[in-house]
This record gives C-alpha cells, sequence and structure tokens, in this order.
C-alpha cells in the first residue's frame, strides 16, 4: 500500500534541534515534489517546507527561514526536515506529503498549496518546551 510515514518527532527545549524523516513505501518518492506541513493547537495547517522532485528547488516558510533545512535522499526513498533553533511555536504536529500534481514535477518546482498534494503521512508531533 502506499504510505508516508514520518518520525523524528520529541520533546525538545527552546534552542534545540530535532531531524524529522519522512519515509515512503509502495512509491518511489523520488517522482515527487515533498512538503511538510504542521498544524499547531488552535491554528491552521501551515505550509512550512517544500522541496522538487530532484532536490534541485526548496521553499521555507518565513518562520522557518535560517533555522530549518529540508533535504532528500531518493535512493532510501526519504525526505527529511532539519529543524534546529526551535522556538515554542514550532510546536506542532508535522506532517510530510507527495505533490501529485503533474505540472510541478516536470517544472522541477515545489509548492506548499495543500491543494497539491495527494499523499499524506499520519503526523508526528513536536513538543517545544522547556
Amino acid at each position: 500500500q502506499l504510505q508516508l510515514v514520518e518520525s523524528g518527532g520529541g520533546l525538545v527545549q527552546p534552542g534545540g534541534s530535532l531531524r524529522l524523516s519522512c519515509a515512503a513505501s509502495g512509491f518511489t518518492l523520488g517522482y515527487y515534489g515533498v512538503a511538510w506541513f504542521r498544524q499547531a493547537p488552535g491554528k491552521e495547517r501551515e505550509g512550512v517546507s517544500c522541496i522538487s522532485s530532484d532536490g534541485g528547488s526548496t521553499n521555507y516558510a518565513d518562520s522557518v527561514k535560517g533555522r530549518f533545512t529540508i533535504s532528500r535522499d531518493n535512493t532510501n526513498n526519504t525526505v527529511y526536515l532539519q529543524m534546529n533553533s526551535l522556538k515554542t511555536d514550532d510546536t506542532a504536529i508535522y506532517y510530510c506529503a507527495a505533490d501529485t500534481l503533474w505540472i510541478t514535477t516536470v517544472q522541477g518546482l515545489c509548492v506548499m498549496s495543500a491543494s497539491a498534494f495527494g499523499y499524506w503521512g499520519q503526523g508526528t508531533q513536536v513538543t517545544v518546551s522547556s
């Protein structure tokens, strides 16, 4: 079956770091752009970062620029989100999703519009607290 599974979440103090992983099974993740989204209690889901299928293009939400880095290892069918200098406002459930819009794939672009993503993981909890 087609699955995306996030891992790497947990409890960390402000200023700490976590690395999230998004592993695909049942399909080749390298054919798709991937984005990380997050949703905090009482807030709307927001795009965090995205990466094109070949890794050549990335985008970041302003709130995480300079602190988070998205990368991918298509050999291992995995996308990562390295999160440094974590803040309490980063507390959320983090989801990865695969972009199923063909045009973004062929253009080598990535987007963070939720409507573009057909496959979603179950989420992993990130809690930043002292």
